[in-house]
């Protein structure tokens, strides 16, 4: 994290104010995530380097651009265009050569470039969508808010060991809602 700019990522703010421990406005009614929650994310999926990882809601490109370190490819799903677009500008610019694209709904998952090791959901599903957990591979991980989107919601963290889906309660948090169309 102390490699990426993240004033980059966040148009219209000023440089100090992109690095507070708060989320901050990317326009679209979406937000880039506070750093502390980035970093928790990325270390619950426990990468090594070598997997293949999704992640839903791309927003600002800058978990992805955290993924794009800590993973061998990134799929990257963002039902706003606008953003994806600028996401895909900004990581080009970087040099970021391992995340592949997609505008639609993340809730779907990208099926055909499955499965992946670790999911990271990046907004709040009022449930466990069930097409990421069939995504998942064996011994892979997703990291998930979910609850109400208009109040807190619980990280969820789950593991797939053959058909079973273990998960466990994460700490609270408050995410822009999953949108599924």
């Amino acid at each position: 994290m102390s490699r990426l700019s993240r004033e980059r990522f966040v148009p219209g703010a000023a440089p100090g104010e992109a690095y507070g421990d708060f989320p901050l406005s990317i326009g679209h009614g979406q937000t880039i995530s506070q750093p502390y929650m980035v970093a928790l994310m990325s270390e619950e999926l426990a990468l090594s380097g070598r997997e293949r990882v999704l992640e839903v809601g791309t927003g600002s490109g800058y978990q992805t651009a955290i993924l794009a370190e800590l993973a061998a490819e990134v799929y990257t799903i963002e039902l706003v265009e606008g953003l994806l677009e600028r996401a895909r500008k900004t990581l080009q610019s970087l040099g970021c050569t391992n995340v592949h694209f997609r505008s639609g709904d993340g809730s779907r998952g990208w099926p055909e470039a499955g499965p992946f090791d670790g999911i990271l959901v990046a907004a709040a599903a009022s449930s466990i969508p069930r097409a990421l957990t069939a995504q998942l591979a064996d011994n892979g991980v997703m990291v998930i808010p979910v609850g109400d989107s208009r109040s807190f919601q619980t990280l969820m963290v789950l593991r797939r060991t053959g058909q079973h889906i273990h998960s466990r309660e994460g700490i609270g948090c408050r995410f822009v809602p999953l949108i599924q169309r």
